[in-house]
């Protein structure tokens, strides 16, 4: 792990930026993989002592993601497909950067500027076609125990990003009230899902409702790739439902936790295309629970193993501190 971040950190630009793979400092445009880059480097300082480690290269990420604010509002945005969904339209100011950054800025310390960051994205949305006067994008979605994937001025996208709101919840962005409810709400739809035929397994897919032809959000290219209930589109990605799981766990929700690590044992047995005990593939068909993708992912094995650590921990391991143990009302959040 040191070698990989020392990679990344030399390969790092000069206003910053991390590149997308650690050998090719000419691979970037991700919105991601500074954050990222973040996370992992403190958690290698926690478990190694190191607590200067990689320290200019990490104060440079710090100023990229500031400027990544195109207002100056804390709140940082994204080009479409840029995230690590390379077939997913997310414009704006997308959940699953911001809770990335609120959770960097807050495992650094950082605690007022993640504190703006969380009021932000906990404001309900106030779009409306009467002008108004300038108030900033939220990512509360109104009558919904959730965050928006994706919002920009006059435009959102109001379909559940598992992974997001599951890093909502871990950050410490989510109200514990509000992620109560989002699991509940979860398993919910997930039921309708499997009565209706568009659900297989006992496990949430990364989207959802799916993106179908002729909706407003549909783009021709996902004829090829993004089918409904493949890949980006409502696939199951056994990484994705790891962070569910620790949620889960974060908020108390044990025996439910249990219950899905079991489902995800389950589904990380089949391969695409070799014959071996365990796939760890890549992601899963909601429909028929059939894996495709590629077999022997390793964040679906490491996601795997850490869910399954903080199942029998019962604790978000390296995140118990960020997790929000009370209700604390900021930005018009709901308690």
């Amino acid at each position: 792990m040191k070698r990989v971040l020392k990679g990344l950190a030399q390969n790092q630009t000069s206003r910053g930026h991390i590149p997308s793979l650690v050998n090719d400092p000419g691979d970037l445009g991700a919105s991601d993989t500074t954050p990222l880059f973040l996370i992992a480097t403190h958690l290698y300082r926690t478990a190694t002592g190191e607590e200067d480690f990689l320290e200019e290269a990490v104060q440079k990420c710090f100023a990229w993601i500031a400027y990544q604010s195109p207002d100056e509002s804390g709140m940082v945005a994204q080009l479409p497909t840029s995230d690590w969904r390379d077939e997913q339209w997310v414009l704006g100011y997308g959940l699953f950067v911001n809770a990335l950054v609120v959770l960097a800025q807050r495992l650094y310390g950082f605690e007022q500027e993640a504190a703006i960051a969380r009021a932000m994205i906990n404001s309900l949305d106030w779009r409306t076609n009467t002008p108004v006067r300038r108030i900033h994008e939220g990512l509360r979605v109104p009558g919904k125990p959730y965050y928006a994937l994706w919002s920009y001025k006059q435009f959102t996208n109001e379909r559940f990003d598992l992974l997001g709101n599951s890093l909502a919840i871990l950050s410490g962005i989510a109200p514990r009230s509000l992620a109560h409810q989002m699991a509940a709400w979860v398993e919910a739809e997930c039921a309708k899902m499997r009565l209706e035929g568009e659900l297989s397994l006992d496990l949430p897919p990364c989207l959802f409702p799916f993106i179908y032809p002729g909706d407003e959000d549909w783009y021709t290219r996902m004829e090829i790739f993004n089918q409904p209930g493949h890949y980006h589109n409502g696939g199951i990605w056994p990484f994705v439902c790891g962070f569910y799981i620790a949620a889960l766990v974060a908020i108390g929700e044990q025996e439910l936790a249990e219950s899905k690590l079991a489902a995800l044992t389950r589904a990380i047995q089949p391969a695409h295309r070799e014959q071996v005990d365990f796939g760890f593939n890549e992601w899963i068909r909601a429909q028929d629970g059939s894996p495709q993708g590629q077999d022997w992912q390793t964040w679906s094995a490491a996601m795997y193993l850490y869910s399954a650590s903080c199942v029998e921990r019962r604790s978000a391991i390296f995140l118990e501190q960020v997790v929000m143990p009370v209700d604390i009302e900021s930005g018009g959040a709901a308690s």
